[in-house]
């Protein structure tokens, strides 16, 4: 039998009933269910988060603000108005770009380097970037750039930069193996994090505002942060989720999935790109804020199954929900104290992260 040549575009093989496709075709009406709920869930867990807070807002309340029941508009509470507008809603929506991108990127990196563990650290980003936001603190710089301030702007550069240099350290000739790459990664985020470790050392009086933005958090979140976010979140999601069936591919091992047609390289170079503008763009927004890269994705995958065409969007959804309801417990379980959201996610994350090493024997990546 001829074998075809890598890179070929070729028809899916047929799925026979042990294989891994047989899979990924049984749980398309569980994925489409679960893609429902997860919309309905992320509309409610942000009207709540909206509504709560040392002036709650009624649901009915909030519909006549948004402009969205019977008789809004004169009938609106200015002050409330002004709170959910200036105050609540710009920071809900960036939670909502922060969850979504991290548990992308997390559902991205676990195919590309086909390891469970995966998250949307694991190359170094959120050391790179903690690194720009804290020299940035620690030098007090006070510009702007499209409306957001120094600390994200560097952030959002200087992990641009780490990856750039993770994948230039981990080429040879023109291939990138994904192992070098997470060496590679492991490597020079370590050393990153120490030079992190430095500065926070020599922080003095602005060591309260460096440890807080390490933790994540959402408190100057606002509207410019937002418009910001949006496109770079479109660009990165939208690269993913065209790539769905290629990292259902690369699951199966790279020799395999340039056989069944896959430009193996320009794939993981595409993901790659886009699963770190994603990272980018959630540290820069909301600070590092562990876990919802890495146990996301696994719940979702665990109850809607591994096709890539349904845990992208589901994800994206489930990661929005999770980090929705983090920031607003963050903010109102010590009222008025507020807790870094990291934290929460951590308290939350942990738990589960343990459960999956304790039944690891049970799990099936690809199952």
């Amino acid at each position: 039998m001829a074998i075809p040549k890598a890179g070929a575009r070729t028809a899916a093989p047929s799925a026979g009933p042990g294989s891994p496709f047989a899979v990924l075709e049984g749980k398309k009406g569980r994925a489409r269910i679960l893609l429902l709920l997860l919309v309905l869930l992320l509309f409610t867990t942000v009207a709540a988060a909206v509504g709560v807070g040392a002036v709650p807002i009624s649901p009915s309340e909030l519909l006549r603000v948004l402009g969205l029941a019977p008789g809004s508009g004169s009938t609106a509470d200015p002050v409330k108005e002004a709170i959910i507008f200036q105050l609540r809603l710009p920071r809900v929506v960036a939670a909502t770009l922060v969850g979504a991108s991290l548990a992308v990127a997390g559902a991205a990196f676990q195919a590309l380097f086909r390891n469970p563990m995966a998250d949307p650290y694991v190359i170094g980003v959120s050391s790179g970037a903690s690194l720009g936001a804290t020299l940035a603190m620690l030098l007090a710089l006070d510009f702007r750039f499209l409306g957001i301030g120094a600390v994200p702007v560097l952030a959002f550069a200087a992990a641009l930069v780490t990856v750039v240099l993770v994948y230039h350290l981990a080429k040879t000739g023109h291939v990138v193996s994904t192992f070098t790459l997470l060496l590679a990664g492991i490597a020079v985020g370590s050393f990153l994090s120490a030079l992190v470790s430095l500065v926070v050392y020599f922080s003095g009086e602005r060591l309260h505002q460096v440890v807080f933005w390490l933790m994540g958090g959402f408190g100057g979140a606002n509207w410019s942060y937002v418009q910001v976010a949006v496109p770079y979140f479109v660009l990165g999601a939208g690269v993913i989720v065209f790539h769905a069936r290629e990292l259902n591919l690369l699951l199966l091992g790279e020799e395999t999935a340039g056989y069944l047609g896959v430009e193996v390289e320009r794939a993981k170079k595409l993901i790659l790109a886009g699963a770190t503008l994603l990272t980018a763009t959630a540290v820069s927004t909301g600070g590092v804020i562990g876990f919802v890269g890495l146990v996301v994705p696994h719940a979702v995958r665990l109850i809607g199954g591994p096709d890539h065409r349904f845990l992208i969007p589901a994800s994206a959804l489930a990661g929005a929900t999770l980090m929705v309801a983090a920031d607003a417990l963050a903010r109102t379980v010590l009222a008025p104290t507020e807790l870094p959201v990291g934290v929460i996610t951590a308290l939350a994350g942990g738990p589960f992260f343990l459960y999956v090493l304790r039944n690891r024997k049970k799990m099936r990546f690809f199952a």
